[in-house]
């Protein structure tokens, strides 16, 4: 018998949060603490917690892998579970490894290696099935909502966990440090199960095998060769590392350029910080609401928001050139603020695109879909730190002048940023004649029988 689901409301959408949430616990304790841990208290440089934090972004690049993984079995919960076991696994042996670089560097840098790349393998493997089962279960019309909600409630996670790990990790201790830790990806395991319980639904009892039937389930290369063929799937991987590799590459710069250019204290950088990440969210939600008000006219299609978004977020970078080359006299939080609007907006226009474009092409081939586009994001978000690092550091020395440097940087970020926008308006061409509705297709994408 067929599962007969109706796509999923939005405690069933807050439950798929959850596990976002979860993922972001485990990973802003490797992310932050462990990072501090390792340049403080085991007195390392910091180079090693940077390519470490990068190793977790480069492995993402099997997602792919995984995804077809998920294709093949026709079930998504298994990944996502067996992807948060490894994580969690992974964010505790981090704790153990950086406790231990206080006596032993080499051992616990060896250790903490192993450890990152559990945590990217982990993150690829549960964050592209979740993806492709939010694609199915969720009502197009509410994908854009259903992004922003997943993204605010990882960020939450991210705010909940370092808050709480930090007042308990006072007076610290490397054996606080690894309960802590420990509690945190333990915890982060449970909630995603409880999360994803029964959530994907029964699968029909599957007919007998025909002769042929091998045939549909070709080797990895093959199905990835099949997906990288399809036009809209190989733009769309580009658009999404372009626009991300501009969006992260201001990650590592926006706080010395405010310090460097502006003179303004590490207490108001930061600060400065939480004014962009509160654009970031305003940006979120004015997509998601304009989704929900908006199904049918322009203003509520995620094209419109993906292009308009990286157009502005080009003009927004823009601005930041005038603001380096321009300071001390120029607005720099409204700057700040109105930059992070379009960055969320054409963010989660994108992560919303994944899921309604997930299932155009060929059948059978949603989680390698998925697992391109998440990768390529992995792998932007892996240079783009890098990438704005490197080019404020190699203006220095070219210019000698810091505000000029940052002003290149933010000029290479505009330049991307409409490359994307021009890839964005190339995506969402209507699908070759003889394919389905996103609607359909995220259907038929699984054994379940979803109505509208």
């Amino acid at each position: 018998m067929t599962a007969d689901l109706r796509p999923l409301g939005w405690l069933g959408i807050a439950r798929l949060g959850l596990v976002q949430t979860a993922l972001g616990a485990v990973v802003v304790m490797a992310t932050s603490t462990l990072n501090r841990v390792m340049v403080v208290e085991a007195a390392l440089p910091a180079i090693v917690p940077g390519l470490l934090v990068g190793l977790h972004y480069a492995v993402q690049v099997v997602r792919p892998r995984f995804g077809h993984g998920s294709d093949v079995g026709g079930r998504r919960t298994p990944w996502i579970l067996g992807g948060m076991a490894v994580l969690g696994t992974g964010g505790a042996l981090g704790a153990v490894a950086t406790a231990l670089m206080v006596e032993k560097p080499a051992a616990g840098i060896a250790l903490a290696v192993l450890a990152f790349a559990m945590i990217g393998l982990g993150v690829g493997a549960a964050g592209t099935s979740l993806l492709v089962l939010m694609a199915a279960r969720v009502a197009p019309r509410r994908r854009a909502a259903a992004a922003t909600t997943t993204w605010v409630m990882m960020i939450a996670g991210f705010v909940l966990t370092t808050a709480i790990a930090g007042a308990l990790l006072q007076p610290y201790s490397a054996e606080r440090l690894v309960a802590v830790t420990g509690g945190v990806s333990l915890l982060a395991v449970l909630l995603a199960t409880a999360a994803v319980s029964g959530i994907e639904g029964r699968i029909a009892p599957a007919p007998a095998p025909a002769p042929a039937a091998p045939a549909s389930r070709p080797a990895f290369r093959e199905a990835l060769a099949e997906v990288w063929a399809e036009p809209q799937a190989r733009r769309f991987a580009l658009f999404v590392f372009l626009s991300m590799l501009a969006y992260s590459a201001q990650d590592l710069v926006l706080e010395p350029f405010a310090g460097a250019v502006f003179g303004l204290p590490p207490g108001a950088t930061t600060q400065l910080a939480a004014v962009q990440h509160g654009g970031v969210l305003v940006g979120m939600i004015l997509v998601a609401l304009a989704g929900t008000l908006f199904p049918r006219r322009a203003l509520g299609e995620l094209r419109v928001w993906a292009f308009g978004g990286c157009l502005a977020s080009a003009l927004g970078t823009l601005a930041l050139v005038g603001a380096a080359l321009l300071a001390p006299d120029w607005p720099l939080r409204p700057t700040v603020f109105a930059n992070g609007v379009a960055n969320g907006a054409f963010a989660v226009a994108a992560i919303g695109s994944m899921m309604q474009l997930v299932g155009r092409g060929r059948a059978s081939r949603e989680g390698v879909r998925m697992g391109l586009w998440g990768g390529a994001q992995a792998v932007a978000f892996g240079l783009g730190g890098c990438l704005g690092a490197g080019l404020s550091d190699l203006g220095r020395i070219a210019t000698g002048s810091a505000p000029a440097a940052y002003a290149a940087v933010f000029l290479v970020q505009a330049i991307l940023f409409v490359g994307a926008a021009i890839l964005a308006s190339r995506v969402f061409e209507p699908a070759a004649s003889g394919t389905s509705s996103p609607a359909d297709l995220a259907a038929a994408a699984s054994p379940l029988e979803v109505r509208s």
